[in-house]
């Protein structure tokens, strides 16, 4: 196996090996081939990752932030030069489509350059004193040193959500890579160590959460956590902060409702839901997890949601680029999916298409499922699925489908497809959401501010408001 590459961590700008030097091995979710072997950092890395990066800290945030942003457009250049082989790395160890790989690295180009652009919109406050003579300044001051604990549906982009604003504003950050998917996380840091970043202001270490993520959680000398991932995992690194009190901000899961009334266009609607159910092979929080149909049109968008869903191509994305859909991440959530379709068979949900794991040799393939008769009970219209699977209840009115979509423990995103303004201005007001899609598919814009309620997460990223999430706030008063 002498192809296969082993990376190492990236402290205080060099590759080093593991103080550990344990290692484990990354495969492809496809066909189970071995791609590479990872350190598994202990906390004797971790604390070499902080120590870096708190010592590079104060010179970094001294730096005018037009400095600290010319680095990102440099390195969103970097990137934009290697899109094939950094799409091929995303296609091999995480199982996406080649078109969504590429249009990962070059969105992360971009949002490289728009976080960099905010270097000279980066605004404070005069506020109004009550004393004469009195001036009162609010400044916005850098945290210190983040941790960016990424997840691995999107593992590319998110290391650009993390380390861009946190750069620009004048912090430091220790990257750790989801343990599914390292292996662009250290395509990325290659690129990065040829720009001359000062010593320090970016690390990765890499490892199992319960090893490196808790040590790296827990650790004094961290100032902020930035996490995408899971619910159980983000409860988890809120016990970790708890004892420093350490600022968190967390994207969580997501459960998101579509719904669908009498007067949608069908047409969009089938596209729209199809197109956010399928899309990362059904892994990705913040698209449509389940569809209320008013019953006028219910007969007939289930009808069309199966066919386009039976449409759906699958297989091994890095032997066929032209297949619709790749495999689920791992064995665990290939037998979760599995799972939550036949409970909700067992408890009278009609399968549409699919409902099983697909035959398609090796990898862990689930085939693009529609379930109909659905009811509020069941785990699939109440837990995230992250797979191909689409589950509907019929509802009578705007009303129920409202109280039915937030009945739930998430609230990251949700939509509606009308062409009533005041249905969906109505959806906007009642549904207990970060975020509501009309008449268009569930995916976020660099520059709104995604994030959500209840367990769908603390804080959130993106746009001016995302930047400030890694400031903080200095109120000075002067008297004269």
């Amino acid at each position: 196996m002498s192809d296969v590459t082993t990376y190492q961590n990236y402290i205080d700008g060099a590759f080093v090996a593991s103080a550990a030097g344990q290692t484990h091995d990354n495969h492809n979710p496809a066909n189970g081939e071995l791609l590479s072997r990872v350190p598994e950092s202990d906390a004797n890395d971790v604390q070499r990752a902080v120590e870096a990066a708190r010592a590079a800290q104060k010179d970094w945030a001294a730096r005018p932030a037009i400095e600290r942003a010319n680095y990102l457009h440099t390195l969103a250049d970097k990137i934009r030069s290697n899109v094939e082989p950094l799409a091929s790395t995303i296609v091999a160890e995480q199982g996406k489509v080649r078109a969504l790989a590429e249009t990962e690295v070059n969105f992360t180009a971009e949002y490289l350059d728009y976080m960099a652009e905010w270097a000279r919109r980066i605004e404070g406050e005069i506020i109004e004193s009550d004393r004469p003579g009195e001036h009162m300044f609010l400044f916005r001051k850098p945290l210190g040193v983040v941790a960016g604990i990424l997840p691995w549906n999107f593992p590319f982009f998110l290391i650009a959500r993390k380390m861009a604003p946190a750069l620009v504003t004048g912090n430091t950050i220790v990257i750790k890579p989801s343990e599914e998917t390292p292996n662009n996380c250290f395509e990325f840091t290659k690129l990065l160590d040829t720009i001359d970043l000062p010593k320090g202001v970016f690390n990765v270490v890499s490892g199992g959460g319960a090893t490196t993520g808790s040590a790296l959680t827990a650790h004094r000398d961290v100032d902020m956590i930035s996490f995408t991932g899971s619910v159980a995992t983000g409860s988890a690194i809120m016990h970790n902060a708890a004892d420093n009190i350490t600022k968190v901000n967390l994207e969580l899961g997501g459960k998101a409702p579509a719904i669908v009334l009498d007067d949608a266009d069908l047409e969009l609607a089938v596209q729209a839901i199809k197109d956010s159910r399928v899309i990362n092979n059904g892994q990705v929080c913040n698209c449509a997890e389940r569809v209320y149909v008013q019953r006028g049109v219910a007969e007939a968008f289930q009808q069309r949601i199966a066919e386009a869903m039976q449409a759906t191509t699958y297989g091994d994305p890095g032997a066929d680029s032209s297949v619709d859909m790749g495999p689920l991440i791992n064995q665990e959530g290939l037998d979760k999916v599995a799972s939550m379709v036949e409970s909700a068979k067992n408890a009278g949900a009609q399968v549409l298409t699919g409902g099983q794991v697909a035959d398609v040799g090796q990898g862990y393939h689930f085939e693009p499922t529609v379930l109909s008769a659905c009811t509020p009970d069941m785990e699939v219209m109440k837990d995230e699925i992250f797979g191909p699977v689409l589950p509907i209840q019929v509802v009578d009115d705007l009303d129920e489908a409202i109280a039915m979509a937030n009945n739930s423990d998430y609230g990251l995103t949700s939509s509606i497809y009308t062409r009533d303004l005041n249905a969906a201005l109505k959806a906007c007001r009642e549904l207990e959401y970060g975020e509501t899609y009309i008449n268009r598919e569930n995916f976020e814009a660099m520059q709104g501010f995604h994030a959500g309620t209840g367990k769908s997460g603390i804080g959130g990223a993106d746009g001016k408001h995302g930047l400030y999430e890694y400031t903080r706030t200095h109120v000075a008063y002067i008297q004269t």
